[in-house]
């Protein structure tokens, strides 16, 4: 064949086809093309086979540079432009070596690779489709080639092969796009702004369905969003962009696909791929309906820590998706994972800010309003991380958390644990009780109710073992009692204690614990109007009561009795005759006090005030103790005293002594341990001293050895 082919082309042709001079290869392939031509007239394609063949062999596979650059390919152009229109039965021929040279190490080579193929496409035009995986397979690499020249090549063809396409009804999109996906992750820039650029043209012809495919290439846009090169992000956002808009205008697309790689894309370190993603995210939950409702979970996992984000952008766009997200009424029975929006939420209560973990509580008060069913079967999962955030450093989020446990709380063992969990948390993180203490009981008062609540504390406080713990618990709650305007009412009842039935069950559920503390039992009574038995309590105390502790809750109490808590006790005081124990407990109280405290003072001169008659002032020499002895003898007048049947004080004054000989043995117990370990480690300190100094004392005290001489 190749004998035949050098019958046909003259040598002297073949060899100026390879010449130094543009001329001479100009013309020679001028004359290659004029003899195909006139093959193809005569309709002698054996012959132009051979043709063919011979500048594959000779020239394009030559070992030698020159050939391959200047003979083979040139030729081939040549041939293809003979044959015109009938081009394209010999393609399997012409093409493949040009492709092949596209491989060459010689930058001049791959150059007028370009030349020639572009020549050969502009001859062909659609017939070149069939070609177009391999072409574009070369295309992107050439258009990342180390040289310059070789690039201007590649992007003069890429333009002509895109025109081809785009005009071409033969192109599958189906082949190609796996091909796209493939190189869609490669970081060099000259690749992905040629990647981008076929997406872009190929999305402009309206019989190519590039939306329909999106899932496939888009994390790879998303990814070229973060590229060092302002103008690979550009491209890449504007491609974005425009599917977007595609997306908004589309009956019908796949959501699914596209939301799993967004909210990867969500997490990214880069700003503008999070907004990007974002966006899209929050455009997808408007729009996907039904279709979106099993990634909920992964959406919203994508949205939480996106509320907290440093950019004001990202968080604005956050918030209102999440907006959108919870306004969603999806039906558990359809596929709505509740356990897999809980868990999310569950996990972003850990979240280090503090809006994210404000929204995750924000979904767990949704699930358990709209599925209270469903959201109670995994409360086994998440009870506990809730009981934990009540520890959290941000008073709003354990407001929340609080309302989230009053929901739940619903059910009676539930609030039970509750409780129980909140004293156990007391117990073991007194801070947390002096700091959050307040504002986690006042809370729960407002949302579940202050009887309910101080009613539970007591009765678990009752059995407490820790009686120090015990004594600090109830003056924490007395306190909250005495001063919080949310237990108003509760204060209210427990001043009918002495006429009405639910006041006097409510002082003894409440006289039940707080027996642990004197001065909480004290200002029980005193909020009850119980004031003999207060006086009795007082009565009832000893020398080893009156401690420091003591001192300091009484001088509290002294200066709560100046507010408008106990705004009724001060105005009884203008009635003494009527309220005579009222005044013998203040006066007991003003006895235990240093005479020095401001307490003392406040209350001495508090009593100072109270109007006695003047005939008692007359008849005791202005004692105002003795004013007190005289009338408490009138009885009758002596309101304090008229409904005591109503309750058993004498066995409630039984039980506080009791409680107080357990505190006190209780502290003789400790003292007694402290002495006990001073002792011995005061024992180990001589004995350690004595071993240190027994081998010294034992070299002074031997006697001199028979071999020693003496002092003469």
């Amino acid at each position: 064949m190749a004998a035949d082919a050098l019958s046909i082309i003259p040598g002297a042709v073949l060899r100026n086809l390879s010449d130094k001079l543009y001329e001479k290869r100009k013309n020679a392939a001028l004359e290659i093309e004029g003899i195909v031509k006139q093959l193809a007239t005569a309709g002698e394609h054996d012959k132009i086979s051979a043709v063919i063949s011979l500048l594959t062999t000779e020239f394009t596979y030559s070992p030698q540079a020159n050939h391959r650059k200047q003979g083979g390919l040139i030729g081939l152009a040549a041939v293809t432009v003979g044959l015109t229109s009938e081009a394209a039965q010999h393609l399997e021929q012409i093409v493949p070596p040009v492709l092949a040279s596209f491989q060459d190490q010689d930058s001049r080579v791959r150059y007028y690779a370009c030349e020639a193929l572009y020549n050969i496409a502009k001859v062909v035009r659609g017939d070149f489709i069939i070609y177009f995986n391999k072409i574009f397979d070369a295309l992107c690499k050439l258009s990342a080639d180390s040289d310059a020249n070789v690039q201007s090549a590649a992007h003069l063809l890429d333009r002509l092969v895109k025109d081809i396409v785009t005009e071409s009804d033969q192109f599958s999109i189906e082949e190609f796009i796996p091909l796209l996906r493939e190189r869609m992750n490669v970081l060099n820039p000259y690749v992905r702004q040629f990647l981008v650029g076929w997406i872009t043209v190929l999305d402009s012809v309206p019989d190519i369905d590039m939306l329909g495919f999106l899932p496939d290439f888009l994390d790879g846009l998303f990814n070229m969003l973060s590229d060092s090169s302002h103008e690979i992000r550009q491209q890449a956002d504007a491609a974005l962009s425009e599917f977007l808009q595609e997306i908004k205008n589309s009956p019908n697309v796949d959501y699914g696909r596209m939301a799993e790689i967004l909210v990867r894309r969500a997490g990214s370190t880069d700003e503008f791929t999070r907004l990007t993603s974002i966006t899209w995210i929050n455009e997808f939950v408007k729009l996907g309906g039904e279709q979106l409702v099993p990634y909920y979970a992964d959406i919203l996992g994508a949205i939480l820590p996106c509320i907290s984000d440093e950019e004001e952008k990202i968080r604005v766009v956050a918030r209102e998706t999440n907006e959108e997200l919870r306004a969603i009424k999806a039906d558990p029975t359809e596929g709505f994972d509740i356990g897999a929006i809980l868990s999310i939420a569950k996990r972003e209560l850990n979240s280090e800010h503090e809006a994210t973990r404000i929204e995750a509580l924000h979904w767990f008060s949704t699930l358990l309003s709209r599925y209270r069913v469903e959201f109670l079967a995994y409360l086994n999962d998440i009870f506990d991380p809730l009981l934990n955030a009540l520890s959290d450093p941000s008073d709003a989020v354990v407001l929340l958390v609080l309302e989230v446990h009053a929901c739940i709380a619903e059910e009676s063992h539930h609030f039970h644990h509750l409780v129980s969990y909140l004293i156990r948390t007391f117990h073991d993180n007194h801070v947390l009780l002096e700091k959050r203490g307040a504002l986690i009981v006042r809370r729960l008062c407002v949302l579940l109710g202050a009887e309910k609540v101080y009613r539970e504390f007591s009765t678990i406080l009752e059995s407490e073992i820790d009686l120090d713990f015990a004594s600090v618990m109830v003056q924490a709650l007395n306190l909250i009692l005495l001063t919080s305007t949310e237990l108003g009412e509760l204060r209210s009842l427990l001043k009918k204690s002495l006429v009405d039935s639910c006041g006097k069950d409510l002082f003894q559920s409440l006289y039940a614990s707080w027996r642990h503390s004197p001065m909480a039992t004290i200002s029980l009574c005193l909020l009850a109007q119980a004031y003999s038995h207060a006086s009795c309590v007082i009565q009832s105390m000893g020398e080893d009561d009156i401690n420091v502790k003591f001192l300091v809750q009484l001088d509290k109490l002294i200066r709560l009795l100046e507010t408008p808590v106990f705004t009724y006790l001060r105005l009884q005081l203008l009635e003494p005759g009527k309220h005579t124990w009222l005044l013998k407990t203040l006066y007991g109280l003003l006895m235990l006090l240093p005479q020095q405290s401001v307490a003392f003072k406040i209350l001495r001169t508090r009593l100072k005030t109270v109007p006695f008659s003047e005939n008692l002032r007359r008849t005791s020499s202005a004692n105002p103790y003795s004013q007190i002895l005289q009338v408490t003898e009138d009885g009758n007048r002596n309101q304090d005293t008229q409904n005591y049947s109503a309750i058993n004080f004498p066995s409630l004054l039984q039980q506080f002594e009791n409680m107080q000989q357990q505190h006190r043995n209780h502290l003789k117990g400790q003292l007694q341990s402290r002495k006990s370990a001073s002792a011995a480690t005061l024992l180990q300190e001589i004995q350690r001293y004595e071993e240190a100094h027994s081998s010294s004392l034992s070299e002074i005290s031997r006697p001199p050895s028979r071999t020693s001489k003496g002092i003469s």
